[in-house]
């Protein structure tokens, strides 16, 4: 793998693979986070709206631009970015780099696309109210960081969306669309040194050789996260360090809150706020946690009790998600009314289990192993690993091996993962949202 950064700012990692599929991604680092002084949703609606016209294509050849190809155009937002990726033929990888900067850097947002677009995401926003699963876990992160901007809804509102004018858009694509917050990622069979002259020439061509300022550093309400740094630091705008408890507070307080949905199936959500990006070992020891109790294997702890054993639940899982200032990790499922106090029962004792007795350093062994294995799985898919490098890229300017990913997996201790779960599993500061 080759890495570097281009005199404009660009981030950028190019990897070698051995297959006839191309994929490569560009990444901002912008999302729902950085709405302030504008509508709520708008980062989701710029992703959306980029793809209607340029200032050389039209929406409909923008839409068969990759298709008639055989390849595939895609977006998504977070929290904290937006992606564009594309899958092609590794001849036709160019072809599908160059889109993504001028989807990037030329967006008209013409007024008749842009009402078209409103109404696909409308639909999709009254789509989510639908779905009790999407919509329990946006309400209770919404909750979980209420009076935060990590806790306002990736698509916004109804009313925020109609609010969101073409001006609105560009001005949002101005402020952030900037090559110091942008990591650009390939991941094909090609040699690395010529995707990377590659890179460097598509990021002059468009950006110039200009050095820019320092990249800002990722803004989180009143705080500062540095990139990059070995340990997380986070500063307020005086550069002061901001204790963990100032941190913590910012956030909402524990809550339990149950609502008549009327669903055939109750849909429940417990959880906590977790270690950020930026806690280097405390982050790492929460993925393994997290895996131990509900990760995609059967073998996981909720899954053996809830579903193996009794059969209470169709599927239970845990996620953990990473932030810049903070985390959040959820334990959900779904269950037929009468069994929904069973499954709470069942698994305020595996939490208590969790928080009083160690792990054996055997069984452990075995949760290490098996998420390592898992990660060396996903990495073989080289979308899945062009979009994690770029990820990295953001977060910390730089792509770990997998040989020291695995050595901070193989340093987790057992009593590491008893304090973790006592930080996340305490009663007193667990939340808990239940659709009845």
């Amino acid at each position: 793998m080759r890495s570097g950064t281009a005199p404009c700012g660009l981030r950028y990692a190019v990897r070698r693979s051995g297959s006839a599929v191309g994929y490569c991604a560009l990444s901002i680092r912008c999302g729902t986070r950085d709405e302030a002084g504008f509508p709520g949703g708008i980062a989701h609606f710029t992703e959306h709206t980029i793809f209607r016209g340029t200032s050389r294509k039209s929406a409909s050849v923008i839409g068969s631009y990759l298709d008639r190809l055989g390849g595939e155009l895609n977006a998504y937002t977070t929290k904290e970015e937006i992606v564009l990726h594309a899958t092609v033929l590794k001849e036709d990888l160019g072809k599908a780099a160059r889109l993504l900067f001028e989807l990037a850097t030329e967006p008209t947002f013409p007024d008749d696309e842009i009402e078209t677009e409103r109404g696909v995401v409308l639909d999709e926003i009254i789509s989510y109210k639908d779905n009790p699963v999407e919509d329990i876990y946006d309400k209770f992160e919404g909750k979980l960081f209420e009076g935060h901007p990590l806790g306002k809804p990736i698509l916004g509102t109804s009313a925020s969306v109609k609010r969101i004018t073409p001006e609105d858009l560009r001005r949002f694509v101005r402020t952030f669309f900037t090559p110091d917050r942008m990591a650009f990622t390939v991941v094909a069979d090609v040699d690395e040194k010529v995707l990377e002259k590659r890179a460097l020439r598509l990021a002059e061509k468009l950006f110039g050789k200009e050095i820019p300022s320092p990249a800002p550093p990722v803004r989180n309400d009143n705080r500062t996260v540095i990139p990059g740094e070995a340990t997380s630091v986070i500063l307020s705008e005086a550069n002061s360090v901001i204790p963990s408890e100032a941190k913590e507070s910012a956030c909402a307080a524990p809550f339990d809150k149950t609502v008549d949905k009327r669903n055939h199936e109750v849909n429940a959500v417990i959880g906590n706020r977790a270690p950020s990006l930026y806690e280097e070992e405390d982050r790492i020891t929460a993925a393994v946690l997290c895996n131990i109790l509900g990760g995609p294997a059967s073998n996981s702890l909720l899954n053996k009790e809830l579903r193996e054993k009794n059969g209470w639940v169709y599927g239970v899982e845990c996620s953990y998600t990473q932030y810049a200032d903070t985390g959040i990790f959820a334990i959900s499922f779904g269950c037929d009314k009468p069994n929904l106090e069973r499954c709470l029962s069942a698994l305020d004792k595996i939490l208590a289990r969790m928080r009083e007795t160690p792990l054996s350093e055997r069984t452990l062994k075995a949760a290490r192993k098996q998420l390592l294995g898992q990660l060396a799985i996903a990495s073989d898919n080289g979308e899945a690993q062009c979009l994690s490098m770029g990820k990295s890229l953001l977060s910390w300017g730089r792509i770990d091996s997998s040989a020291e990913t695995r050595a901070r997996i193989e340093a987790v201790t057992p009593e590491a993962l008893r304090a973790m779960a006592r930080r996340l599993f305490d009663p007193a500061v667990l939340s808990r949202l239940i659709y009845l």
